[in-house]
């Protein structure tokens, strides 16, 4: 196969899709937002991809995948870090069948352990024997577990921050050198919370203004704003509740709405 065309994103962070779970515009709604002309307000499901020394890591793998990584001119994906296993988080996994082909071998996923249970069902044809099947007909993957000790991956040394989904899911955030990405959360421990401190940029969870039992609503992200104090703040898992300009104007200093397409640099 040719070798894969792929714009070069060394250095950064590119926030592949800012939206909920349902995306945004959500289907069947009329709001002004979700029928808004500001492309900053189409928001697809939640992902980053990150430029690293020895290749691009992916957060995630959406279920818009397939249209985020086309758009972004994003031809080649080297692995896979995963915050938890929800539907929004996994389900466009198999999107990757074709970077077993560029990589020469399987697309290695990095997870816990309720991560890879929940792949291993929902994608279980990527790990049987694919008897009469041809070779780009199922993904091949690797899966290596990890916790909460930091480790390297691609030339970059990660530092996973534990947070709370709701109040009996736990997820996990992650940390490279001075940029922080902590999507669904609802709560931070004390010990995460020292974790990210002294941050370039902190992108957060931000569902809608109003608290939410499984997600920051906008008064609780700028309180853990706030206490952080990150140089630069960019809220992300946003639902149409949230207008891009109209939240904007309001936001303090140095705190912004994330857009699908943003970058923002590693280093």
């Amino acid at each position: 196969m040719r070798t894969p065309v792929s714009r070069d994103i060394t250095g950064k962070l590119v926030l592949l899709g800012t939206g909920t779970s349902v995306g945004v515009p959500a289907i069947g709604c009329g709001c002004n937002v979700c029928t808004s002309d500001d492309p900053r307000n189409r928001r697809t499901r939640c992902g980053v991809i990150l430029g690293l020394p020895e290749g691009n890591l992916l957060i995630d793998t959406p279920p818009d995948l397939r249209e985020q990584l086309l758009r972004e001119q994003i031809g080649i994906v080297h692995g896979v870090l995963y915050t938890h296993e929800h539907a929004d988080h996994i389900f466009g996994l198999d999107d990757l069948r074709l970077m077993q082909f560029y990589l020469g071998g399987p697309v290695p996923l990095y997870c816990e352990p309720t991560v890879e249970d929940r792949i291993r069902k929902s994608f279980d044809y990527a790990f049987r024997n694919p008897t009469g099947l041809h070779s780009g007909a199922v993904p091949q993957l690797t899966i290596q577990r990890i916790g909460l000790e930091p480790f390297e991956v691609l030339g970059a040394r990660v530092t996973p921050v534990r947070l709370q989904h709701g109040p009996r899911f736990e997820v996990l955030g992650f940390r490279f050198g001075n940029v922080a990405y902590c999507t669904d959360v609802s709560g931070i421990p004390e010990e995460s919370m020292q974790r990210l401190r002294d941050l370039d940029v902190l992108i957060l969870d931000c569902l809608r203004h109003e608290p939410h039992e499984t997600h920051f609503g906008l008064r609780q992200s700028l309180a853990v704003i706030a206490e952080l104090r990150p140089r630069r703040a960019l809220l992300t898992h946003a639902s149409h509740d949230l207008d891009y300009a109209a939240t904007n104007a309001r936001l303090p200093a140095g705190v912004e709405m994330a857009y699908d397409g943003q970058e923002v640099p590693l280093a």
